[in-house]
């Protein structure tokens, strides 16, 4: 009867430390997804998905942008260029670049005084200088005086410009000014990929990009982008499988009651973790190299 209970007590035990690492493995395998699904949002084009509208009338941010806003460890300032000349830009334009300064209204309301809006609209020719040394686009120089719509953003010597603001990208806007933000805001990057800026950086973007002088910056940049999120999507299929691997290490583990191999198991699995923690960190990075080397390439050919 003693041995009896025993055993049972024994089979308990075991069940108990079964469930236990398989929960485990289920949180760290959440925990990897949750780090290639953020990346996925900042590198899509895609808008993220719309939140309940506020009391004016438009929807709030999405969790994602308050999360980073929230999460910004130094203040940014976003210089918003609305240069736009009546003669040559209709209603349509100049209520977009409204519905922009409310957003960006929003993002200065939840950063906590952590962004700071420097609002540019008095067509004048200081003004174009200085979006054109923010990198803006000039748009409608033929119909009159040259329009500017777009947004610099800048921290120390970090900056990103969304140069060329249009109605037809809205829904894009938030993933791609939040991605800007996070951007500037993150650690400087590793001086190799700044020595490889003219080499192996550029010779990816051609790849990428073989019709590199019939396509413009921001189509250049989407491309760019896309190749990214299949890297990503590629990463999050190796881990997965990684995964899946440790898993059934875990069961065998237990089946032979080996403490020795459940921790090999976890050991491999946490290894996993860091790998293709640092492999997403490593292509995000990459693409931001080479969307700079795309501008700069783009900006020597004219």
């Amino acid at each position: 009867m003693n041995q009896a209970t025993a055993d049972n007590a024994g089979a308990t035990k075991k069940r108990r430390e079964g469930a236990g690492v398989r929960s485990l493995v289920v949180g760290l395998a959440f925990f990897a997804a949750g780090i290639v699904l953020s990346a996925l949002w900042f590198m899509r084009a895609p808008a993220p998905a719309p939140s309940a509208p506020e009391s004016g009338g438009r929807p709030a941010l999405s969790d994602a942008t308050r999360a980073i806003l929230q999460r910004l460890g130094s203040p940014v300032e976003i210089r918003f260029y609305s240069l736009l000349d009546p003669a040559s830009v209709g209603d349509r334009g100049r209520e977009f670049s409204g519905r922009v300064d409310q957003m960006l209204a929003q993002y200065e309301q939840e950063a906590g005084g952590k962004i700071k809006v420097t609002r540019v609209n008095s067509i004048s020719a200081s003004a174009a200088n200085a979006a054109a040394a923010d990198g803006i686009k000039a748009f409608n120089r033929d119909k009159g005086d040259a329009c500017f719509l777009g947004i610099a953003v800048v921290r120390g010597g970090h900056k990103e410009s969304l140069s060329s603001l249009a109605p037809e990208w809205e829904q894009a806007l938030e993933s791609d000014l939040s991605r800007a933000i996070a951007g500037v805001d993150a650690s400087d990057p590793p001086a190799r990929y700044v020595a490889k800026a003219n080499g192996a950086t550029l010779e990816a973007v051609r790849r990428t990009i073989p019709n590199i002088d019939s396509v413009s910056v921001e189509q250049g940049s989407r491309l760019l982008r896309a190749a990214a999120v299949a890297q990503f999507k590629k990463t999050a299929q190796e881990m997965e499988a990684r995964v899946k691997q440790a898993e059934e290490n875990f069961l065998k583990a237990q089946d032979s009651q080996s403490e020795a191999e459940q921790e090999a198991a976890l050991k491999d699995l946490e290894q996993a973790k860091k790998e293709q923690t640092a492999r997403l960190k490593e292509i995000a990075m990459q693409s931001k190299a080479q969307v700079e080397a795309l501008q700069q390439l783009k900006g020597a050919a004219h």
